[in-house]
C-alpha cells in the first residue's frame, strides 16, 4: 500500500521534470521528437486562450494529440516489468498517466474549465513566463521547487498576483536556509570563549 503515496508523489515529480527538461528542454530544438510540444502545441495554445484544435482530432494521428499519447503509453509499457514486484505502485503511475491524458486534454479544449481546475497550467501557457508552473495535474512539485507562479488576467493581458518576494519560496530551499543558519549558531556557539568566572571582591 506504501506503493499508493509513493507513486502519487513521483508522478507528480515526474511531470514536473519531463515538462521542464524533455517538452521543454529538447522540445525548442525543432529537429527533437519532443519539438511538438513547444513549436505545436505552445503555439496554438497561446495564439487561442488556451484551446488546442489538435485534440478535436483522431487521437491515432501524427500529432501532438498523437505523440503526447504515444509517449504515455510506451512510459507506461516499460513500466509492465515492475508490476508483479511493485503493483501498488505501478498501478499508481499508470492511473496517473491516464489522469494526466484525461485531465490535459479537456484542458486545452474547454478553457474555461481549465482556468477554474487547473489555474497553474492555465498560468504554464498563458502567462508572462511560460517557463514556469510544470505540473499539470496537480501544482504539488511546482510548490517544492519554487516555480509556481501565479497570475492575474485583466484588458492589458496577464500580470503578477504577487510580488516576487511575497510568493512561496522552494520548500527545499527553505529547508536548506534552516540548516545554514542552525550550523552558522553552533559555529557562532562553539567559537565564543568561556566566560571567566569573576573573583570574589577581596
Amino acid at each position: 500500500m506504501l506503493g499508493i503515496p509513493v507513486g502519487l508523489a513521483l508522478s507528480n515529480a515526474g511531470e514536473w521534470f519531463i515538462h521542464r527538461y524533455w517538452l521543454h528542454g529538447l522540445g525548442k530544438n525543432k529537429k527533437s521528437f519532443w519539438s511538438f510540444h513547444w513549436h505545436e502545441h505552445h503555439r496554438e495554445s497561446r495564439k487561442h486562450e488556451m484551446f488546442d484544435a489538435q485534440y478535436v482530432r483522431p487521437l491515432f494521428t501524427w500529432s501532438p494529440q498523437g505523440k503526447e499519447a504515444l509517449a504515455l503509453g510506451l512510459g507506461a509499457l516499460a513500466m509492465t516489468p515492475m508490476f508483479p514486484v511493485a503493483p501498488f505502485f505501478t498501478g499508481t503511475v499508470w492511473y496517473r498517466m491516464y489522469r494526466y491524458y484525461v485531465i490535459h486534454k479537456r484542458a486545452h479544449l474547454d478553457r474555461d474549465w481549465a482556468k477554474t481546475n487547473l489555474p497553474w497550467h492555465y498560468d504554464h501557457h498563458m502567462g508572462k513566463d511560460q517557463n514556469a508552473n510544470w505540473c499539470v495535474t496537480h501544482p504539488w512539485f511546482d510548490h517544492v521547487m519554487g516555480t509556481r507562479k501565479l497570475y492575474t488576467y485583466g484588458e492589458r493581458g496577464p500580470s503578477d498576483e504577487a510580488a516576487p518576494a511575497a510568493r512561496a519560496r522552494s520548500l527545499l530551499g527553505r529547508a536548506l536556509d534552516g540548516l545554514k543558519e542552525a550550523w552558522a549558531v553552533r559555529k557562532t556557539v562553539k567559537a565564543r570563549p568561556e566566560a571567566t568566572p569573576l573573583r570574589a571582591a577581596a
